[in-house]
């Protein structure tokens, strides 16, 4: 994954209001993606809408969009871009599945804009 992808992904987060963003390194253990990203949604209008505006702005730069999963109305959304793959949470979600937890043996840092 290029620093230009995870540029783009946080940036469009942050612009969108994303909260408690999250990055967690996957290299080591997942040979699909480099990069988690985890972000919670003020609720699940606002998950489906930063996921529509980092799919338009992945594509715009050129990025192409191996998948989506969840949609208008769902407490997680994944957006998976190769290089990244994107977790919106709404809080409720973000603390029943835990991916922090989960994957808390991996290398994380939280983003500040």
């Amino acid at each position: 994954m290029t620093d230009k992808l995870l540029k783009l992904v946080l940036k469009t987060l942050s612009d969108k209001l994303g909260e408690d963003i999250v990055t967690i390194d996957m290299r080591k253990v997942n040979p699909f993606t480099d990069t988690f990203v985890i972000v919670t949604a003020k609720n699940v209008r606002h998950a489906a809408t930063m996921a529509d505006e980092l799919i338009a702005a992945a594509e715009k730069a050129g990025y192409p969009v191996r998948d989506y999963e969840g949609r208008q109305g769902s407490s997680w959304i994944l957006v998976d871009l190769n290089g990244a793959v994107v977790h919106l949470f709404t809080e409720q979600a973000r603390k029943e599945y835990q991916l922090e937890t989960l994957w808390g043996d991996q290398p994380m840092k939280k983003y500040k804009d």
